[in-house]
């Protein structure tokens, strides 16, 4: 198992937009659906433990407009929130799947948010990794201590700096080699930490250094501008999983962002932004867990008594 196993197939969006997608089955697992909404750019090597064998038994996600084989929309402007989710709903309803667990990490927690938001019936679950609801460039640089105000104006503006860099960065990205030692370069920067395998690293790194980067800081801008997604109605089980030493995101407003729901669950890594590659292990059992609370409630909802349910962890 693992990114070989991955299946290729495109679907057309509401808008007309051809969406490359993807999706993995494993049928030595429990059956299980989960929708991964990635972060941005990412591929499957992003989070391969996904993959494994016996984690779930069915994964589909797809590549973001304008990357890894999807197109650019007619209307340049289409690639905001709204038309990642409808993306999103277009991966499900081509691969047959009425309603699962919906996993968003980075800028996809704000994708996962607004799709349970607005097609709650669709979604039995959330996974929020490393991200807030939206408005993610005002969560940015929150742990170097940036005050909150300036976070939005930096956040942008270095997004439209590195966007005019396009062509610049390809330049030398295109020819930046993905290799063990790069690896263990970013691993030791302080924008990743160490503890990753550096194959997976290098794995992740060698198809993203591939990027279009005028296009990947054009959706960068148009998702970080994004209003914040609230999830005072979303009533499906959340766990919420953060890094501690996350340069991307914002911890305590991550937390505060689902504090006071009856069904979230919040824990903290001692990892960066990239906690599927950096805690793996742990991320899978929060994933386990959380399809065993769907369980739970949807057997509550429905009067059923899950005679075999396990005893579910709190720590």
């Amino acid at each position: 198992m693992g990114v070989e196993s991955v299946t290729e197939f495109d679907v057309v969006a509401g808008d007309g937009t051809s969406v490359r997608a993807w999706e993995h089955r494993d049928d030595t697992a429990e059956p299980s659906t989960v929708l991964w909404c990635p972060g941005l750019g990412a591929t499957p090597e992003a989070w391969p433990d996904l993959l494994e064998s016996g984690a779930v038994s069915h994964v589909v996600s797809w590549y973001h407009r304008g990357t890894f084989g999807s197109a650019r929309p007619a209307v340049p402007s289409r690639i905001t929130l709204a038309e990642h989710v409808d993306d999103a709903l277009a991966v499900l309803d081509r691969a047959g799947v009425a309603r699962c667990t919906v996993v968003g990490w980075s800028v996809g927690v704000g994708v996962a948010a607004e799709l349970a938001r607005r097609r709650p019936d669709r979604v039995s679950g959330l996974l929020l990794i490393a991200g807030t609801p939206g408005a993610g460039f005002e969560a940015m640089f929150g742990t170097l201590g940036v005050p909150a105000p300036l976070r939005p104006l930096l956040a942008s503006t270095g997004a439209m700096s590195l966007r005019l860099l396009g062509p610049a960065l390809d330049s030398v990205l295109h020819r930046m080699p993905a290799t063990e030692l790069s690896a263990r370069l970013l691993q030791h920067s302080g924008f990743m930490r160490p503890g990753a395998d550096p194959e997976r690293v290098t794995a992740a790194m060698r198809r993203f250094l591939r990027h279009d980067w005028g296009w990947y800081f054009t959706l960068a801008l148009a998702t970080g501008l994004a209003a914040a997604v609230p999830l005072n109605a979303v009533r499906c089980p959340i766990t919420l999983v953060v890094g501690r030493h996350d340069l991307l995101s914002d911890t305590p407003r991550a937390v505060a962002s689902v504090a006071g729901l009856a069904q979230a669950r919040v824990r903290i890594f001692d990892t960066s932004h990239f906690v599927p590659l950096e805690a793996p292990a742990e991320l899978r059992d929060e994933l386990t867990l959380l399809l065993r609370r769907e369980f739970a409630v949807d057997c509550a909802r429905l009067g059923l008594v899950p005679e075999d349910l396990p005893a579910l962890e709190t720590d």
